[in-house]
């Protein structure tokens, strides 16, 4: 049984029984793709595939404090997902390279065909408070 269609323009090799992606490199996507799961680094990562920005254009963009922005922009560089050039006491900051720039494309397409998911078409899931005692509030 073939994972992934051989006929897409993406498809992986042809992968033998025997043949697996090394660990180290599952860890790696894995942790990539934990940091494109926060709804905050993906306003980010929107961001600047649109433009180099710097830390108060980009909380001013995404509507967040400088301090917060700086904090997910650390984490981001250290995934080697967005890269900073410093201007004179400016820093600037970009997707780190045109492999960031087609997962981002690639994924905002993915969730963006038509009838794709119906967390599109829906509302989310309401969110039920829960109080420390672990019941929910009132």
């Amino acid at each position: 049984m073939q994972h992934l269609n051989a006929a897409a323009p993406t498809a992986l090799p042809a992968a033998g029984p025997g043949d697996r992606i090394d660990d180290a490199s599952v860890i790696a996507l894995a942790e990539t793709f934990r940091m494109l799961g926060d709804t905050t680094r993906v306003r980010i990562l929107d961001a600047l595939s649109r433009a180099e920005l710097c830390v108060q254009d980009i909380a001013r963009h995404i509507d967040l404090s400088e301090s917060a922005v700086s904090h997910q922009l650390r984490l981001l560089r250290g995934m080697r997902l967005v890269r900073s050039r410093r201007a004179g006491r400016q820093i600037f900051y970009s997707l780190d390279d045109q492999h960031i720039v087609r997962l981002f494309a690639q994924g905002l397409e993915h969730v963006q065909e038509a009838g794709r998911g119906r967390w599109l078409r829906e509302a989310p899931p309401a969110v039920v408070p829960v109080t420390p005692s672990g019941g929910e509030a009132a």
